[in-house]
């Protein structure tokens, strides 16, 4: 399936919108695109024709379950679990002749699905520029305060020296200049790993940057494979067709025949480092400047009639969410297949941005099982940056807070440390950070409460100074407290207060946040987690026989350490595209998100003024 196949397919499914209209590529089309991303009624793929490039941006188009499933050559992500677990069938011992005569057969269509090679040009040659300007190509700039423009979907081909182990990975490159971008890859992806290879033995890595092509390729740039497994041969199962590779013009690696779009070059490791960013990332907040390598470009190739793939990121839900969410379902059978039997099921909801928050349902057979699962899950890939595991006998849904709440946390959570996102600014220090798991798989043991909860609020009023406290629901005392940022508490005190007139085995959690009242429970629930590090900002007050948890999610003021802006479009910006509205859309108006964001600036807090 091509690119354009896709657009084709996305149309039969009414899943796209073209708009014939001029767009500008410098944060225009992100402000049209949040507000689709973020409907749930208009949620749709984009298509700009009419971006002052002689390529079509094509953004959104993973945006949905029903796109990334498309994507992924089936009709819905179940089917796609489907595959996988028929595929892992094949890893399990024939107990009959029959069974031996059906493994074969299997296993010879599935060695089919490996890729190929050919020694000639592909359909992605087809246009050549040996003088290459990627000034040719519509790249976006996405948010106010971004350090330049970006090349926010690439798939970047990389490989060890004298090695034809092939990875594919997903790193943003910001443009420098005509010929040169920047290489954004976290110090744990394997593209990192090459280059550190690199410096060892002072030789230059040859890269191939491709756009597009067949869909799943973009999704399985992105997948969290282990170490090694080249991402064609995932590309190869999920389109039950072997990857055809062809050679590049200039650097010695290769490329998928039918990508839309190739960017040929290399980095040069003895090179000094060039800042790269800021960038509103996929947390929500702008990630800051740091010293990535330079990319020089020494040839872009295309089709003739190539598509400009692009995506935004930024508060959630963003198109992303659904790679998140793809990976969840493919993966959860890779684990309960070979490595954890006992998981059920895995959910990363939109608001946990994949790594702050992950749901995991186990069949709990033995004292400390949920210890075993954290530590292992921990120690498995990307889930080695989770921030905070809740683990649980129920069926997973996102009322979290529920569940935590009918546990007696009494010896039944984790606090560990280790590894963290790059994009992670809550922790003390870089690329590390606090881990914290629950343990509720004895959710069944039911806490009876008996008072009313109201009674509590007159008190916290007074010790927060703030009249704007929330109850998830009176029956499970767990309180939402929009206080100041900048005021320090005495836990200690509080706790000392509610315990002269109220039985305080009945109070389970406090939650403090920044004084976002009037947004969703979704909004400062990502908040909340962005801001939050177990290894810090939890505090655990014991009283009698009860433990309470308070759990601190507000920005705290530091001038030791920057905190970043959120994602948030410029007020001229927002005016443009209300005023523009029914020139890209015959579409009911939809109002810009980044207005009732507003409210998250504070100032001086944060590392870049509005």
């Amino acid at each position: 399936m091509t690119m354009n196949d896709f657009i084709q397919l996305l149309k039969q499914h009414n899943e796209i919108i073209e708009i014939s209209a001029r767009v500008n590529t410098e944060l225009e089309i992100t402000e049209i695109t949040d507000r689709i991303s973020k409907s749930t009624i208009y949620n749709k793929a984009l298509l700009f024709r009419n971006n002052g490039s002689s390529f079509p941006i094509l953004i959104n188009a993973f945006g949905s379950e029903k796109r990334i499933a498309l994507a992924l050559h089936s009709n819905s992500l179940k089917q796609v679990e489907q595959n996988i677990v028929e595929l892992l069938s094949i890893l399990k011992p024939p107990q009959t002749f029959s069974e031996k005569i059906k493994l074969a057969g299997q296993a010879l269509k599935f060695s089919s699905y490996f890729p190929k090679y050919k020694n000639k040009k592909g359909v992605c040659q087809q246009v050549i520029h040996r003088n290459p300007d990627i000034h040719i190509l519509p790249v976006l700039k996405c948010w106010p305060h971004d350090g330049g423009k970006f090349i926010t979907l690439p798939l970047v081909h990389t490989k060890p020296d004298n090695s034809n182990e092939l990875n594919v990975g997903m790193y943003r490159m910001q443009v420098f200049t005509h010929n040169s971008t920047g290489m954004h890859w976290h110090i744990h992806k394997t593209g990192a790993v090459h280059y550190q290879q690199a410096k060892e033995t002072n030789k230059q890595i040859p890269i191939a940057v491709c756009l597009g092509g067949d869909p799943v390729y973009t999704y399985c740039a992105t997948a969290p494979l282990p170490h090694g497994i080249n991402e064609y041969i995932l590309a190869g199962i999920l389109r039950k067709k072997a990857v055809t590779l062809v050679p590049c013009i200039t650097q010695p690696i290769v490329v998928p025949e039918d990508a839309d779009i190739v960017i040929e070059g290399f980095i040069d490791p003895n090179e000094p480092l060039h800042t790269e960013g800021p960038f509103g990332d996929h947390t929500g907040f702008y990630s800051l400047p740091e010293l990535y390598p330079k990319f020089h470009i020494t040839a872009i190739t295309h089709k003739k009639n190539a598509i400009y793939p692009a995506t935004i990121v930024g508060i959630p839900p963003q198109e992303d969410y659904w790679f998140i969410k793809a990976s969840e379902r493919i993966f959860l059978q890779f684990l309960k297949h070979s490595l954890l039997h006992e998981v059920i099921d895995i959910s990363m909801p939109p608001y946990g941005v994949a790594h702050n928050l992950v749901l995991v349902q186990i069949k709990s057979q033995y004292p400390r099982h949920a210890n075993k699962i954290a530590h292992a899950l921990w120690g498995i890939g990307q889930m080695m940056l989770n921030k905070i595991l809740i683990i649980t006998q129920q069926k997973l849904d996102h009322t979290v807070f529920h569940n935590i709440a009918t546990i007696r946390w009494k010896n039944k959570i984790l606090l560990s440390y280790g590894p963290m996102d790059a994009s992670e600014h809550a922790g003390l220090k870089p690329l590390e950070g606090g881990k914290l798991m629950f343990d509720a798989t004895s959710i069944t043991e039911k806490i009876l409460f008996t008072s009313n909860t109201m009674q509590y609020i007159p008190v916290l009023e007074q010790f927060f100074h703030t009249n704007k406290i929330r109850t998830f629901d009176q029956a499970y005392n767990i309180f939402i407290v929009f206080a100041n940022h900048k005021q320090q508490y005495h836990y200690q005190t509080l706790t000392q207060q509610i315990a002269n007139f109220a039985v305080l085995d009945e109070i389970r959690i406090f939650i403090l946040q920044q004084e976002l009242y009037s947004l969703e429970i979704s909004d400062w629930a990502w908040h909340f987690l962005a801001n939050f590090d177990p290894s810090t900002d939890m505090h655990i007050v014991s009283h009698q026989q009860t433990d309470i948890l308070i759990f601190d999610g507000r920005i705290k003021p530091n001038k030791a350490k920057k905190i970043p802006n959120p994602t948030i479009n410029r007020t001229d910006i927002i005016e443009l595209v209300n005023k523009r509205w029914t020139e890209y859309f015959n579409l009911p108006f939809i109002a810009s998100p980044s207005e009732k964001y507003k409210q998250l600036f504070f100032g001086d807090t944060y590392f870049i003024s509005d």
